[in-house]
């Protein structure tokens, strides 16, 4: 089962700062505007009853006159834009008309909240918000006038409190969309600056790890990040010591086993001349020494050659060369001039490049292919993907490379699982691959169209 891919702990830490912000912000929003309203509606409800109780002082002055100076009276009385006052008779008196009188000179009643009517024709006082008709809010606010056996109501529009309250709402919800907009830049600020210490850390084991040992980080002046900076680079300096401790041994047997192998090889000489004196079982016995001693004097060849590009000690000299006739040249010389170079049409065959270096790699390729894969069918040249690149492949007839061991076989004394035979001293592919990177390129296998294996090498170039 695939694991499933997690978000990167920066963008995990911008999110959590945006979504702390947008849901507190959301929180505080709720609990601003239900206060905001509930002291709006507060203020607002104060108001009104002081303005009904005034108006309803004025009108039961009145109530002893005519009913023509009752109504003018109630028509009279300053209402708000839109507001409205009527006069409802008692519950006692069904047969009086509902209302008596109305400030708007026409009947209303039916626009009154039934329960505040019922509450004021009761005798007692009371208010209501309430939907009007037109689905316009009202805060209605009733009295019993008890010597007159008369209720009086009074209505105040509450659009402008709603268009406040609308307007708070707009405005709080865009305040914590921006607050949570700025949070979420702020934990994305503060991330990147709390992880780049790691970023660091892990910039730097990316070069030692690509070959880059003298990568260090620099001291950092909070002491905890100066700490993890001294113990790395502490770390560092170990593994670029023991690593160069480990050179200077390879480098130092390799010399030292030149001498001994130099005087092996003259002795073996000497007994190969003598061969006709030999039995048949001394010849075969005379035969292994000297295909082994041949061997580990390419081996030790091949450590001294590694610990150079190892120790920087190998410089790179470009020079004007014709590709195709150096890979021809090259055949040749490992014995297969028959075998067929093909170029690509948009391939540059006038190149420079480093030709010791270069004949050594396709030398290499060629003796893998003839060791391990049945003996090279082809040499192709062809423009790479890279700008100012060429790529060179051999390919084979043999078995092919395992997917999970292409990356393994250009490691020192690595062979391939399908290697019929122990020939060579398993340093070929990894001399292919560390000359390669010394020029700045890369080495990889891959399947040739039609079974076997094709290496490839893509080196750097100048066209001449």
């Amino acid at each position: 089962m695939a694991r499933r891919r997690s978000l990167r702990l920066s963008t995990r830490v911008t999110l959590f700062f945006g979504a702390m912000v947008l849901l507190g912000g959301i929180g505080l929003t709720v609990a601003t505007f239900f206060f905001a309203r509930s002291s709006l509606l507060d203020q607002r409800t104060t108001a009104a009853v002081s303005t009904t109780i005034q108006h309803a002082t004025e009108v039961e002055a009145v109530l002893d006159g005519t009913s023509d100076e009752i109504e003018d009276a109630v028509q009279d009385i300053d209402t708000e834009v839109d507001g409205f006052a009527v006069l409802l008779p008692s519950a006692s008196f069904p047969e009086r008309p509902r209302p008596l009188f109305s400030s708007l000179g026409y009947s209303v009643a039916d626009d009154l909240p039934a329960a505040l009517v019922d509450t004021v024709e009761a005798g007692q006082a009371g208010q209501m918000i309430y939907t009007g008709p037109s689905g316009e809010p009202f805060l209605a606010v009733g009295l019993n006038l008890r010597a007159w056996d008369v209720g009086y109501i009074e209505a105040y529009p509450l659009e402008n409190t709603e268009r406040t309250l609308r307007i708070l709402a707009t405005a709080l919800v865009v305040g914590s969309v921006l607050a949570a907009i700025l949070a979420t830049f702020f934990g994305w600020s503060t991330s990147r600056r709390l992880l780049r210490p790691i970023s660091n850390v892990a910039d730097a084991a990316g070069e030692i790890a690509s070959g880059t040992l003298g990568a260090r980080l620099t001291a950092e002046d909070d002491p905890d990040l100066n700490r993890l900076a001294g113990s790395f680079n502490e770390m560092a300096d170990a593994v670029e010591e023991r690593i160069s401790r480990e050179q200077r041994f390879a480098s130092d047997v390799s010399h030292e086993l030149r001498s001994p192998i130099t005087a092996l090889t003259a002795a073996i000489e000497v007994l190969d001349a003598r061969r006709d004196e030999m039995s048949e079982r001394g010849q075969q016995a005379l035969d292994v020494v000297v295909g082994q001693i041949r061997r580990f004097n390419d081996m030790v060849i091949d450590l001294l050659e590694l610990s150079r590009i190892d120790a920087n000690a190998t410089e790179i000299n470009r020079e004007p060369v014709d590709i195709v006739e150096l890979c021809d040249r090259v055949s040749q010389r490992y014995g297969f001039g028959d075998l067929p170079i093909e170029v690509h049409r948009r391939a540059k065959r006038r190149v420079a490049l480093d030709r010791v270096r270069f004949e050594r790699i396709l030398g290499n390729l060629l003796d893998n292919a003839s060791n391990h894969g049945g003996g090279p069918t082809r040499i192709t040249i062809e423009p790479s993907d890279v700008k100012r690149c060429v790529q060179i492949a051999v390919e084979d007839a043999g078995p092919g490379v395992a997917a999970g061991e292409r990356t393994r076989i250009f490691e020192r004394f690595a062979r391939g699982s399908a290697a019929r035979n122990r020939i060579g001293t398993g340093l070929g592919l990894a001399l292919v691959a560390e000359h390669a990177n010394a020029l700045g390129g890369e080495a990889w296998v891959e399947d040739r169209p039609g079974g076997g294996a094709r290496f490839v090498v893509r080196l750097p170039v100048e066209g001449v």
